[in-house]
Order: C-alpha cells, then structure tokens, then sequence
C-alpha cells in the first residue's frame, strides 16, 4: 500500500466502481427519482405562477405563493362541487362503452382472420396482464397512485417555498471551478422549464375547453369527460392527442354512424388548428421542441420507467436541450478565446 502505483491504481478501481455502484443505484432506485423530478416539475409550475402573479401584486413571495395554491385547490374544487356527480356517471359509461366496442371490434377481427379467436383472446390477455402486472407493481392500486400524486405535490410545494435553498444545495454538490457554470446551466434550465409548462398548460385548456363545446354542439355522448381527458393528455404532445381521438372515435360511433362521423371531424379539425395556429404561436414564447425529437424521448421514456416516465420525456428532453446548447455555446467561447491568444502571441 505505500508504493505509490498500488494507490494510485486502487484510486482509479475506486473511481470505476464508484461508478458501477451509481448506475446500479440509479436502476434500482427509478422510480423515486422519478417521484422527485416530477415534484421538481410541479414546483416550476407553481414557481411561474409565482412570479407571474408577481408582475401584478408586489407583495412577498410567500404570500404570492399562497395565493396561487389557494387558487388552484378552488378551482380543483368548484369544479369538482358543480360537476363532480356527472363526472362519476360519465366516467362509468366511458368504460362501459369502450369495453363495449373493443368486443365488436375484437368480434370483427376475429371474424375477418385478423385476430384469434375469442378464447386464444382471453388466454392472451390474461398472459399479457400477468406480465405487465409484474413490471407495474410499483403502482400497486389507486392508494398507491394517490399517495405517489400527493408526494410529487408535497416535494413541489416545498421546493416552491425556497427554491434558492435548493438551488445552493446543488450547486454545494458541485466542484467549486465549475459552480459558476453550473449556477448558470440551471437557470436556463429551470426557465426553460417554465416556458414549457406554461405552452403546455395553455395548450391543455385550450384543447379540453374546445373540444368540450365542439363534441356537445355536436350532441356526442360524454363530451364533459371526454373534453377534460383531452385536456389532461395534451400535456403529452403526439401520444396524447392520438389516445384522446381514440377514444372520442369510439364514443362517437357508440350513438351512431353520424355522431362517429361528426366525432372524426372535429378531432382533426382542432387537431390541425391546434397544430398549424396554436402550436407555433405558443411555440414562439415558449419552448420549441422537435416534434421527431419529442416522440423518440416518449417511446424511449415510456419503455424504461413506465406512465411516469412517458409524462416527464417533454420536461427532461428541454432541460437536456438546455444543457447541450450551452455546452456548445462554452466550447464556442473557449476556441474563441484560443484563437485571440494566439492572435496576441502573433
């Protein structure tokens, strides 16, 4: 152990297992990383209604917060309190109604060669549940999904509360040569952040409020549920709007060829002025993100770590966007700073 080559090679297999026993953690340990970022990403959205909310009323910023928190539990509330009962009901139709044409559907297949029958069906089925039980376990049940939604808000309303403290914490965690980099990295990061998250949740009220008057002046069925499940997956670009369609097609053809008819219509009319008008507008204020680059982030995401992971693909694809840009902005700036000593020794 005193040679000094002995030291420096176990300093080395140190640093390589460090490393190893990392990555190890981070697989076994996904899902609350996962749990933390989503907390990180609501405690952006509570911190850009925050300084929002501070261009108007010059106060505190823990009032401001309270404020907006207070807000947001009572229009959660007020909604539910005036349309909470017709919501159940048509939350149970839904269901009713998408088991009802999944079975003509599978009953059509299966008819035409396209599928098994409906016994390999329900053998297939209950081998395909088995295994994705196995891989959703973490999920549990609804008390499980309710107490992961309810410390994803408890972790973003304290980071909320004091995000500098948070902000130094990390950067503490972080080599003193590169903390000014760092420090400068995460604002860009966490702005870009907010931009985001205000593009999406425009984009959400916009498409839950107008597909809900469009599908109800078209007389479909459910049109409350479905505009607020439209709504909530715009959060998800590409993915989202292709599972809301879905279902909207399905409830539409459920009362009849005309309402399907009418359901196909307005989804790719709102679609497509979501996507040419609303989009790009939003876009230019915001976070413009490539939609190709988008989708393979989803897939990938959704692959590795589930429904969670599928949700926070947008936000990890901006903050990693956000990192390699000024990445390249420093190398840019130091090749320029190379160039002009060079110059100077001329």
């Amino acid at each position: 152990m005193r040679n000094p080559e002995t030291r420096r090679e176990l300093r080395r297999a140190a640093v390589w297992l460090g490393l190893a026993a990392t990555m190890a953690l981070v697989v076994i340990l996904i899902q609350p990383i996962l749990i933390i970022l989503a907390g990180l990403v609501f405690a952006s959205m509570l911190d850009g209604g925050v300084r929002l909310l501070g261009r108007i009323l010059p106060i505190p910023r823990g009032w401001r917060l309270l404020i907006v928190v207070v807000l947001t539990i009572l229009f959660i509330g007020t909604t539910v309190y005036q349309t909470g009962a017709g919501i159940v009901v048509q939350f149970k139709q839904l269901q009713a109604t998408l088991e009802i044409q999944a079975d003509k559907l599978s009953e059509w297949a299966a008819m035409q060669g396209i599928l098994p029958g409906a016994d390999d069906l329900k053998g297939l089925a209950q081998q395909a549940l088995g295994s994705v039980g196995k891989l959703t376990s973490w999920i549990g049940t609804a008390l499980g999904a309710i107490t992961t939604l309810f410390m994803i808000m408890v972790i973003g309303l304290f980071v909320a509360m004091e995000p500098r403290i948070y902000d130094r914490g990390l950067q503490w965690m972080v080599p003193s040569d590169y903390r000014a980099e760092f420090a400068l990295t995460l604002g860009r990061m966490a702005t870009q952040l907010r931009r985001l998250l205000a593009g999406r949740l425009a984009g959400m009220a916009f498409e839950g409020v107008v597909m809900w008057i469009a599908l109800s002046i078209a007389g479909i069925p459910m049109a409350l549920v479905l505009g607020i499940i439209t709504g909530m997956l715009a959060f998800i670009p590409n993915i989202g709007a292709f599972v809301s369609g879905v279902l909207m097609i399905s409830v539409g053809f459920s009362a009849g060829m005309d309402k399907g008819l009418w359901a196909i219509v307005i989804y790719f009319v709102i679609q497509t002025f979501d996507g040419w008008v609303v989009i790009p507008l939003v876009a230019r204020r915001t976070v413009d993100l490539p939609p190709a680059l988008t989708l393979s982030m989803q897939i990938l995401a959704s692959t590795l770590f589930g429904v969670l992971g599928l949700a926070l693909a947008d936000p990890l694809t901006a903050m990693i966007k956000v990192a390699l840009e000024r990445n390249s902005e420093r190398t840019a700036e130091e090749d320029a700073e190379a160039a002009a000593a060079g110059m100077g020794m001329l």
